[in-house]
């Protein structure tokens, strides 16, 4: 079988010994690890205190994909706590901000962008997530329904979605400390945030699906994102199963 891309990435980016003798951060140049959208119109995220969910057993008992939705709108409570447990900030210690979700050095690569379609008390459109502030900042209003479903593969479940969860990874956060192997742990990262989200709504009686079949392009073009620097990777559906 003849050895593709892939194959020599796997083979090209092990670690040895030998490899790993040697080397020092530049610690002068680390990225940031917060993206955020000042100019952006700032929707605060309430408090989730109050949201009722399951014990950890239940929710791993009862998590599965979703694919059809009744259409019932989220609560913002519900955005809001989903956010939080996927990849919001859980605890400071010593200065530093640890996530919900682990990540390799704790670089923290992956930025959540939200599709809004029915949500309550928030106009349809494409949102970033600002971990740091733990708000929705607005990048466009208007339906997006239509757009999603030809970038992803034409799969026609993402119309009755509620929201779309889109995980981008912000590559140079994890090439700074571990060069090429860094898309190995960032990938990692992207399914620990989405594993984070599947039980934390099931939890709350929502459902969700992930999907890794988008033609990557045409989803970074409608959160704005240049596909070089930072490109989608990963989506899933949330909303109230029918």
């Amino acid at each position: 079988m003849t050895e593709g891309i892939g194959d020599k990435y796997q083979e090209e980016t092990k670690y040895t010994r030998e490899s790993l003798k040697g080397g020092i951060l530049d610690w002068d140049n680390k990225p940031e690890i917060y993206k955020e959208y000042p100019e952006s119109r700032q929707i605060e995220l309430p408090p989730f205190d109050t949201i009722e969910t399951t014990d950890m057993m239940e929710a791993l008992k009862r998590r599965k994909s979703i694919r059809h939705y009744s259409g019932k709108p989220l609560l913002l409570e519900e955005v809001s706590y989903l956010l939080w447990a996927s990849s919001g900030i859980q605890r400071v210690e010593r200065g530093n901000a640890f996530r919900t979700a682990p990540s390799a050095g704790a670089l923290y690569p992956i930025e959540t962008y939200v599709l809004v379609d029915t949500v309550d008390g928030v106009a349809p459109g494409a949102y970033h997530y600002s971990v740091r502030t733990h708000q929705l900042e607005e990048l466009r209003t208007g339906q997006l329904a239509h757009d999603i479903v030809l970038a992803a593969l034409n799969q026609k479940m993402c119309i009755e979605a509620a929201a779309i969860f889109i995980w981008t990874a912000v590559f140079r956060r994890s090439k700074w400390k571990y060069k090429e192997r860094a898309y190995r742990y960032i990938y990692l990262d992207a399914g620990h945030i989405a594993g984070n989200l599947t039980l934390a709504a099931t939890a709350v009686g929502l459902g969700t699906c992930q999907i890794g079949a988008i033609f990557d392009d045409e989803v970074n073009a409608i959160i704005g994102v240049d596909g070089k620097e930072e490109s989608a990777i990963y989506m899933s559906l949330v909303g109230h199963p029918v």
